[in-house]
Parts: C-alpha cells; sequence; structure tokens
C-alpha cells in the first residue's frame, strides 16, 4: 500500500522557509511532507529532476468576464489560460461581468458560474460605485474578498465612478468586516485638465494616449485614496502601480501608518514606451505603459520589497474592440495571465531570488485577501497547489495562446522558461477540473 497519494521528486522547492532539491509528498490534496530524500512510495510519482516546483500564482487581478461577457473572455477559458500560465488561484474582479457585481443576486451569480466552470480555485471582489454602497454589507457577507473601485471612468457604463464620499463609506464598510478596498487610482479631474490643455487628437495614436494620462493623475490619486484609508482604518490595495511616482505616494502613506499595498503587472515590468508603439493596439491599458526609465524605476521597487504583489490585470476584448485606428476608441486592457510570470523570470532573475518571487505571486496575495490559511505556500497542512517549469526557449506564437480570443501584446517575445504541468489540490489540471469558491478568512490579512 502507498504511503501517499503523490510524490514530486528531486525538484528545485520554492517552499514558505526554504529553496532546495527536496521530494515533496502529497495526500488528500495537501502537501503532507517535504524532505531531501523520503524513504515514502506514491500511488503516482513524477521524476521532478533538473525542475522547479513553484507554489501555485494567487491572482488577484483579472477580468474573466462571466457571466454576461463571456464573449470577451468566460471563466472557462480564462482559468485554462491562467493554469497554463502556473496560476492556481484567483480572484475575480466585479467590473466587466452583465451586470456587475454590484449586490447580492449578481455576486451568487458570479459565485455559481465560477464554481460551474472554474478550472481552478477562486474568490471574488464586490464592486464599489455610487450605485452598490447599500449592497456593500450583503457582498461581504456573502464572501467578497473586498471592494474595488474606479476613482475614474471604468469603461462599462454600469460601473460608476467613485468619488470621495462614494470611497469613504466603502472603506467604512471594508473596515468593519476587515476586508481591503482595491483602487484604480487615476484623476479624472486632472486628466481632464491635463487633455483640455493639450489636446489629443482623434483619431488618436498610441503615443498620443500614452501622453493624455501622465504619472501625475496617478500620484494624485493614490494621495485621495491613502488619505481616506487612513482615516477610515481601511486596508488598502492600489491596483497596477504603473510609475515611481504613485508608487512613492503609496509609500508615503505606508510610512504614515495606513495600512496600504502595492500591486503593479507584469506588462508595467516588460513592456515600456516604444514597445507599445510597436506593438499597438493590443498593448492599450490604463493606466498606460510608460517610459523606459519608469520601467526600470519599478523593477528597482519589486527588488527592493517596495512592491507587495503582482497581478496580471488580464482583461482582453474581442478582437473588433482591439482594432482600428484611433487608440481612444479600443478597448483598455492587456490579455497577459498566461504568460506574464515565466516571462519576468529571464530578466528578473537571479537579481531577484526565487523566495522573493513567491512572495509577489503567491503567498503575499494569499495573505492580503484572507487565503493564507490555505494558499500560497509550498508547506505541510497547505493545498498541494503547485506547477513545474524548467528552462526551455521558445516564442510565443497565436497557437499558443489559450484565451477565447488570440490577441496578446506578448506575441513574438522570447520564454526562456517552459512552464510542464500545474497541479490543483494535487491533482494535475486539466479541461474537466473544477475549482472551488474561497471565502476569505479575515484573521489571516
Amino acid at each position: 500500500m502507498a504511503d501517499a497519494s503523490l510524490i514530486v521528486r528531486g525538484a528545485l522547492v520554492v517552499a514558505s522557509d526554504s529553496v532546495r532539491v527536496a521530494d515533496v509528498v502529497i495526500e488528500e490534496g495537501v502537501f503532507v511532507a517535504i524532505e531531501s530524500e523520503s524513504s515514502m512510495h506514491g500511488d503516482s510519482e513524477i521524476d521532478a529532476r533538473g525542475m522547479v516546483l513553484f507554489p501555485g500564482l494567487v491572482d488577484a487581478h483579472v477580468h474573466f468576464n462571466d457571466p454576461g461577457r463571456e464573449c470577451w473572455e468566460g471563466l472557462d477559458s480564462g482559468s485554462a489560460a491562467l493554469a497554463a500560465g502556473g496560476g492556481t488561484t484567483f480572484i475575480d474582479m466585479p467590473l466587466n461581468s452583465h451586470p456587475p457585481v454590484l449586490d447580492r443576486e449578481s455576486f451568487l451569480a458570479k459565485r455559481a458560474r465560477g464554481e460551474a466552470v472554474s478550472r481552478l480555485d477562486f474568490a471574488l471582489w464586490g464592486g464599489l460605485t455610487p450605485e452598490s454602497v447599500k449592497h456593500l454589507d450583503a457582498m461581504a457577507e456573502e464572501g467578497a474578498v473586498g471592494f474595488k473601485a474606479f476613482l475614474c471612468p471604468s469603461g462599462i457604463d454600469e460601473f460608476g465612478t467613485a468619488d470621495g464620499r462614494v470611497l469613504r463609506a466603502g472603506m467604512e464598510c471594508a473596515a468593519r468586516f476587515g476586508l481591503v478596498v482595491a483602487v484604480h487610482a487615476e484623476d479624472p479631474v486632472f486628466i481632464a485638465e491635463h487633455q483640455s490643455r493639450f489636446p489629443p487628437p482623434r483619431a488618436g495614436n498610441m503615443r498620443d494616449w500614452m501622453e493624455s494620462r501622465p504619472p501625475e493623475a496617478e500620484r494624485r490619486a493614490i494621495a485621495l485614496a491613502v488619505e481616506i484609508a487612513g482615516e477610515t482604518g481601511c486596508k488598502l490595495h492600489i491596483v497596477h502601480v504603473s510609475s515611481p511616482e504613485g508608487l512613492e505616494e503609496a509609500m508615503a502613506g505606508r510610512a504614515a501608518g495606513v495600512d496600504v499595498s502595492i500591486e503593479t503587472c507584469p506588462h508595467y515590468l516588460l513592456l515600456d514606451d516604444f514597445a507599445a508603439e510597436r506593438i499597438g493596439i493590443s498593448a492599450k491599458c490604463a493606466p498606460p505603459l510608460r517610459d523606459a526609465a519608469r520601467v526600470r524605476a519599478l523593477w528597482e521597487a519589486l527588488a527592493s520589497g517596495k512592491i507587495d504583489t503582482i497581478g496580471s490585470d488580464h482583461s482582453p476584448a474581442p478582437p473588433e474592440m482591439k482594432s482600428g485606428e484611433d487608440v481612444f476608441a479600443a478597448w483598455g486592457g492587456i490579455a497577459g495571465c498566461q504568460h506574464g510570470f515565466p516571462l519576468l523570470l529571464d530578466p528578473g532573475l537571479p537579481e531577484i531570488p526565487w523566495s522573493r518571487w513567491a512572495e509577489l505571486m503567491a503567498r503575499n496575495p494569499a495573505r492580503r485577501f484572507g487565503l493564507a490559511d490555505r494558499k500560497g505556500e509550498v508547506a505541510v497542512g497547505f493545498d498541494a497547489d503547485f506547477f513545474l517549469m524548467d528552462r526551455r526557449t521558445s516564442v510565443i506564437e497565436v497557437k499558443d495562446l489559450l484565451y477565447r480570443h488570440a490577441i496578446s501584446a506578448y506575441l513574438g517575445m522570447n520564454l526562456a522558461w517552459c512552464i510542464r504541468g500545474t497541479w490543483l489540490r494535487g491533482q494535475p489540471v486539466r479541461s474537466e477540473t473544477r475549482g472551488r469558491f474561497m471565502k476569505p478568512n479575515p484573521t489571516t490579512l
């Protein structure tokens, strides 16, 4: 009789307390031992010598758009692509569902859809808009990890902008429940004033788009969010920080005692303004991609520990919404959850060690959003969520993309790392795999 259901032998294991070659023993979907050379026997064993065993990614920032806009991307196709990129858990944003997740009914509808089709474990954000304030308690009671607010127009008419009054109400509610408020931080008043002084042409190109939303808009919005979070005692999460100006504003809040965490995304580390002009509309995002000096500053912040998490901000759209001559009219989102992490490793190692990558991509998001009692670490007693990868050079091609639409800003880029497989609770992720919904545990925040 076997001692365990699965043993992975001889990988370089990025565990919670070490990075070393070891055997990983799994039973009933959880890690039960991490040993230099285990004498146990498994029902199934994997020879992983020469590979890296990394904790399953916890992507706290995806737009899978289900239900209602699965023609953009669905929970099935999106979670399949994320699994191919090493993801095992995601937190889906409330924005692009139709209707958006703004009350108990829409929250439960998204949860039911995820339980029916998602291949990975998942949690959900609730939306913070003028219309949803009266429903925040209900979404928190149903298990939202927190509330997402846009401080500027979201691009979805049904998902309204949160001004200071709405943001304060949402933060007061989140503080009562011990949850997090995440903000898309761009100041719409500053953007409007800037565009009034420097009117962008219509149709505008990628350079026009990037120059129309300068870093100062991000800095000002972060300053507002930090101020209100400090006054309400709310846990604040700044999503997709794109500039050192925004980063330093958040860091100033942290130094003043505000509980603020900072996220950036692979595209702000891998692509700059010149790459955006070369790639075209598939590289449109908000905040926009920045110049090379600001990209370097984000890498330095990543290495120094100033940035807490990396989320993909996977935000796809159909081809007709990512084409044309007018960049301003196109959908602003980058499809990237399949390749963002492995692309970061080539420029990131060895200056940023394996243990730091595990913090950014798995441990920190699990802890921040209340999932750290079971997710985010290769450690005894945790869900056996992991992936195996090794070095193998390839080029990202259209045929490789698992998204609903074969659009990516990363097409043609070189991959130095290949993900060989992803396991969720000890089982390889396949087409028939089904994930589970997870409520946050506030004690882990």
